[in-house]
């Protein structure tokens, strides 16, 4: 059969094999048939879809109730019961920021199966109960709330579990197994998580629960690529085409270069090899250092020499030589009480404290002159050593290694206190107990490498590489991957976050400075913004009105630095973040308010009858106060006792002991007012010990007060999800009361139970 032929037979199998996608009525659970949508649920209107082949509606308001009934619910249950491979299906167009459940399987708090978009955190969750009957969450970070149409699927087979989103592969983890064993009275929910929470605001079409993997095929039928279209086959032919041209035109390269190979086979070609500056030719042997070396093919190999222990006879002792390997027998002095060879020096001091020098040589100790006086030394006496080879003394830190060392190649010279000493560098072990000569640690051979999956490890001098195999990329320096998804930008991590490219897949780290497990990093600021500051990016923190400084710490006193003039009917009185115009006495605000005090006027105690003027007596006000004056000399005061101190009536003052309290005196009666505060915007807030105005903080079990949002959860010890601002006794405890805070607990002692 030629190739059109086959062609042509193939593409009609392919055609008639790839026509539909179809689905066993047994395995498709389809949600809105099930719960015959459209027979009068509260809150849904039919609207035109993202296609008009199926039925499409639009989700409003929180007054909706859309479950199945008890005898639909059972059904659906029933199919999916005991099943470990399911694929969750939605065509969905959901509202900028909201955040709603798609579909919602559970029995009180425990979620069964539940698919949930998160439009405020860009998120998309899976519920669901794990084979150890534990409460498990997946998110995954996409934002679907941005009221756009988008086909949805999640696909679970197993632990195994892929998002696709508008037919894109988004995501494919492997997580805890997921355990469909569903009781039978489990509610069924569209659209929301039950009648009081999780509700979907948007348009759902199509919404399907597949009992089968792979099931995002019958949403997008174009990713079952297992069978070639005849599209595919076409361009397969046209490749075999190109390989076979390609075969032949190489075909004949070779032929020619074969022809050449062989006009070379009287030529002999040896191969030496280059060490050091020298060459050395096949087969020839020569010793470096420690090292028996042999040229073979043009590749260098050494081996380490062995050296037997030295038989030295009496008078004698092994000692290491310049230029040899091995110990060698040398003649000893004795100095001492010690045994010396041959070239060692020692320095003794008279009973006058004359040094003298002395030399082994021809196994007695010989005295040598010095013929140069000791150099003077440029640092104080207690810097000052004396060495025990030589007379003269040497400052602390001095350099012996410059003086000359017997420190061979990969050995380094260290200095010590009164000498130096050889250590080998990095990668090599020593070949002698001096550690003059080291030889190359082979990391491969050893398996002394870190080198991971695909890579080959190769062994260089000090060091090891670990080589990419071939069609591999590199990660790290000890990594390699097939894909670089950190390089293609398919990755989460925040954009304050390091992307480290990892076999199978990514990891994320956040840049130093900020904190976070890498797909949400927020900056650090040490020792934390101070005053309900923002910390917004690495050290810098961001300070709320009326506070200052690098930490936020300082609070800007607007009477004393300037910034604020009030009205000289008013006086400037500082407040922790903020300050007050405050009337002076006689004068009250005339209802506008003003921050500089201008809205300050004088207050007719006597026409308002705010005086304490007996009736014996007449009232004459005065700018800022009155005057009872008293006919014929009778006392006439109407002040206040506050405190143990005297107070004018119509006087306004702040307490000393409150500065957030105002008080007055009104006709010998005291009146008491909180100042007021300038308003604040954040999730925690605490009134700090000494100061009457809220102030931000992080720390939620720090806060007097918050602002709950019942979508942030916390689950508590028995794995149960409880809603913010629901608090319980801790189990096991009697006093241990917990509250959850926006989606984290605090636990403390209740003081009711001491």
């Amino acid at each position: 059969m030629g190739i059109l032929q086959l062609f042509l037979v193939l593409c009609i199998f392919f055609a008639s094999s790839v026509v539909g996608f179809g689905v066993d009525p047994a395995l498709r659970i389809s949600v809105f048939d099930e719960l015959r949508l459209g027979d009068g649920f509260d809150g849904l209107t039919q609207v035109q879809g993202f296609h008009s082949e199926t039925r499409a509606f639009h989700f409003q308001g929180s007054s909706r109730e859309v479950r199945a009934s008890a005898e639909v619910s059972a059904q659906m249950v029933k199919k999916l019961k005991g099943k470990n491979e399911f694929t969750v299906l939605a065509t969905v167009k959901q509202d900028r920021l909201n955040s709603g459940v798609i579909l919602s399987v559970h029995q009180s708090d425990h979620r069964f199966l539940e698919l949930e978009s998160s439009g405020q955190r860009s998120e998309v969750r899976l519920h669901y109960r794990t084979k150890n009957q534990q409460d498990h969450t997946e998110v995954f970070p996409y934002s679907l709330a941005d009221d756009q149409w988008h086909k949805v699927s999640v696909a679970v087979s197993a632990s195994h579990v892929i998002l696709h989103v508008d037919c894109n592969r988004i995501y494919e983890r492997v997580v805890e197994a997921p355990s469909m064993d569903i009781p039978e009275d489990t509610s069924f929910w569209l659209g929301q998580r039950n009648a009081a929470h999780g509700f979907f605001k948007g348009v759902m079409q199509d919404v399907e629960v597949l009992v089968m993997p792979q099931g995002y095929i019958s949403q997008c039928p174009d990713l079952n690529r297992t069978c070639p279209t005849c599209n595919d086959f076409h361009g397969l032919v046209q490749k075999i085409m190109e390989l076979q041209d390609i075969l032949a035109k190489t075909s004949s390269k070779l032929s020619r270069a074969e022809e050449k190979m062989n006009g070379l086979d009287g030529c002999y070609c040896e191969r030496t090899c280059s060490v050091k500056g020298v060459i050395y030719r096949e087969d020839e042997g020569w010793t470096d250092g420690c090292k028996n070396c042999t040229c073979t093919n043009g590749t260098v190999h050494c081996e380490a020499i062995s050296c037997p222990p030295p038989q030295c006879p009496a008078g004698t002792a092994p000692a290491y030589i310049k230029g040899a390997c091995c110990k060698e027998c040398q003649p000893v002095c004795l100095f001492g009480g010690r045994e010396l060879v041959e070239g060692d020096q020692r320095a003794v001091r008279d009973s006058s404290g004359r040094c003298l020098l002395f030399e082994c040589r021809d196994k007695s100790m010989h005295r040598v002159v010095p013929t140069e006086p000791c150099p003077e030394l440029n640092c104080p006496e207690s810097e000052q050593i004396a060495l025990s080879n030589r007379c003269c003394k040497v400052c602390r830190g001095h350099d012996f290694c410059s003086e000359g060392h017997g420190c061979m190649e990969h050995s380094d010279c260290v200095n010590l206190e009164a000498g130096d000493c050889c250590v080998c560098k990095d990668g090599f072990r020593p070949l002698r107990d001096d550690n003059a000569y080291c030889d190359d640690i082979d990391e491969c051979a050893e398996g002394k490498h870190y080198c991971r999956e695909n890579t080959m490890c190769v062994n260089t001098p000090g060091s090891f590489m670990c080589i990419c195999h071939t069609g591999y990329i590199r990660i790290d320096d000890y990594s390699c991957t097939e894909h670089d998804e950190c390089l293609s930008g398919l990755h989460n991590c925040d954009e304050n976050a390091l992307c480290f490219n990892m076999v199978g897949g990514h990891s994320c780290s956040c840049k130093p400075g900020y904190t976070g497990n890498g797909t949400v990093c927020k900056a650090m600021c040490d020792g934390l913004c101070q005053n309900g500051g923002t910390c917004v990016s690495p050290n810098k923190c961001v300070c709320q009105q009326g506070f200052t400084g690098s930490r936020c710490e300082t609070d800007i006193d607007e009477c004393a630095d300037g910034f604020v003039e009030c009205d000289s009917k008013s006086t400037c009185v500082n407040l922790p973040g903020w300050y007050h115009c405050e009337c002076r006495d006689g004068y009250h605000d005339n209802g506008l308010f003003s921050a500089n005090g201008e809205s300050c006027v004088d207050i007719n105690e006597c026409k308002t009858g705010r005086n304490t003027c007996a009736n014996d007596t007449v009232c004459f006000n005065l700018e800022g106060g009155y005057d009872c004056r008293c006919p014929h000399g009778h006392n006439c005061t109407g002040d206040c006792i506050h405190d143990n101190k005297v107070k004018h009536s119509g006087q306004i003052w702040v307490l000393d002991n409150d500065r957030c309290s105002v008080c007055s005196c009104q006709q010998g009666q005291v009146d008491c007012w909180p100042l007021p505060c300038p308003p604040v915007d954040c999730e925690f807030t605490v009134v700090p010990e000494g100061e009457c105005c809220p102030r931000c903080v992080t720390d939620p079990c720090q806060a007097d007060t918050i602002r709950n949002d019942i979508t942030k959860t916390c689950t508590d010890e028995h794995n149960i999800s409880r809603f913010s601002g629901s608090s319980w006794i801790k189990h096991g405890t009697e006093c241990t009361l917990c509250q959850c805070k926006n989606g984290h607990i605090c636990c403390s002692v209740d003081p009711m139970c001491l």
